[in-house]
């Protein structure tokens, strides 16, 4: 029953290798200048030293939630691709409901003009 993991053990040592062999490259060859700007916070698309009262565009975080819900989409879309022949007509219409639902909040995000950036 062991020997069945082998080839999966096997492949993640490699992976493993090679995930640090380049991240060790790049440190080691990267080149090392930072300024001030780079050394700076960073978050959310905002400059960090401004009034925390400050007004800020919801545009941003409706785009960051669409993003999650299509995310999701995909997370679901790929198991029930592998079960679909034992679901059968129950679970194709099942996600075509799903599916609706999303492109109806899909287009309601459109018409908000959320998408849009000035």
């Amino acid at each position: 029953m062991l020997q069945e993991y082998l080839p999966i053990l096997i492949f993640i040592l490699v992976a493993s290798f090679f995930g640090f062999l380049l991240l060790g490259l790049g440190w080691l060859l990267g080149p090392r200048n930072p300024d001030d700007e780079k050394l700076s916070p960073y978050e959310c698309g905002f400059e960090a030293f401004e009034d925390t009262r400050m007004k800020f565009d919801v545009r941003y975080y409706l785009v960051a939630i669409l993003f999650i819900i299509f995310d999701l989409e995909i997370a679901f879309l790929f198991p029930w691709a592998v079960v679909l022949d034992e679901i059968g007509l129950f679970g194709l219409l099942a996600m075509a409901v799903f599916l609706i639902v999303l492109v109806v909040g899909f287009i309601y995000e459109w018409k908000k003009g959320a998408l849009e950036w000035d």
